[in-house]
């Protein structure tokens, strides 16, 4: 079999591989993933992105993504920037409609370079999260350590949200309480004022990543929620700044930067794990 092609994309340094399984099909699984993923004996990404042909009629591209333990995330803010830059250079057109497990996200190129990506409605009822059993979504029954009563959200995948002066305490074991079925993103984001947000994210199964973009809607999200920004701000991460917004119909706006780091190919048995 000939090599395979990828592109390396990412968004504020959160990273990606592009398998492009839209003519010719591509088989990856979790196996794959992990191999492609790791950072020593792979090519190295947060995740791993496979497009393939859209099942929904609006749609152009069905968008799959993979984490570095092989299991399959619902959505991804950045890597959805990247595909509709993708998209963009291939036809032109700055709007885009991308297909996820999660839903259909429309996606457009601005002529700054940036992207802007409506990641749909924020979800904020305890079994749209989900959470194991019924509370208060915007004081949630979860400590550890400093981290205390996290706000959570879902935003395509599941967030907790803590509140702290030093975004420096982060507890990755809380990706797995009990209290989250599906495991959780975990966020720790210090408010500077009503419009800016400084933020650091524990994704799942990935780790602490540069930039997380559905993490950056939730924080906002969830300090409006609390009262502590208006529906818009800029939430700095470590990789770079994303300006989020809070629709009045709910919709999660988010706008922010993407780049392509180089094209590659690989061998054909990376798939199989090897």
């Amino acid at each position: 079999m000939s090599k395979i092609p990828f592109l390396k994309m990412h968004g504020l340094g959160n990273d990606f591989v592009v398998l492009d399984g839209r003519r010719a099909a591509i088989a990856v699984d979790a196996a794959a993933a992990r191999a492609l993923a790791d950072r020593r004996t792979g090519i190295g990404c947060d995740q791993v992105i496979l497009l393939e042909p859209p099942r929904h009629p609006a749609a152009q591209v069905l968008m799959r993504i993979r984490n570095p333990d092989g299991g399959e995330a619902e959505a991804c803010g950045n890597a959805t920037r990247c595909v509709a830059d993708l998209l963009r250079r291939e036809t032109g057109d700055p709007r885009a409609r991308i297909e996820t497990i999660a839903g259909l996200l429309e996606a457009e190129a601005l002529s700054d370079g940036r992207v802007t990506v409506d990641m749909g409605p924020a979800r904020t009822r305890w079994h749209e999260i989900p959470l194991a059993r019924a509370m208060d979504t915007e004081r949630v029954e979860l400590t550890l350590g400093p981290l205390a009563a996290p706000v959570c959200t879902n935003i395509g995948n599941p967030h907790a949200t803590f509140f702290v002066d030093d975004v420096a305490a982060l507890g990755p074991e809380l990706e797995r309480n009990q209290v989250f079925p599906q495991r959780a993103n975990i966020g720790v984001a210090a408010v500077r004022d009503r419009k800016n947000i400084r933020l650091r994210v524990w994704e799942r199964s990935a780790g602490i990543t540069r930039a997380c973009g559905s993490g950056a809607c939730a924080a906002l999200v969830a300090a409006h929620r609390r009262g502590l920004t208006a529906r818009e701000a800029a939430v700095e991460l470590d990789g770079g700044v994303l300006d989020i917004a809070w629709r009045e119909d709910g919709h999660v706006v988010m706008t922010g930067p993407v780049a392509l780091s180089f094209e590659g190919v690989f061998d054909p048995n990376r798939l199989a794990g090897r």
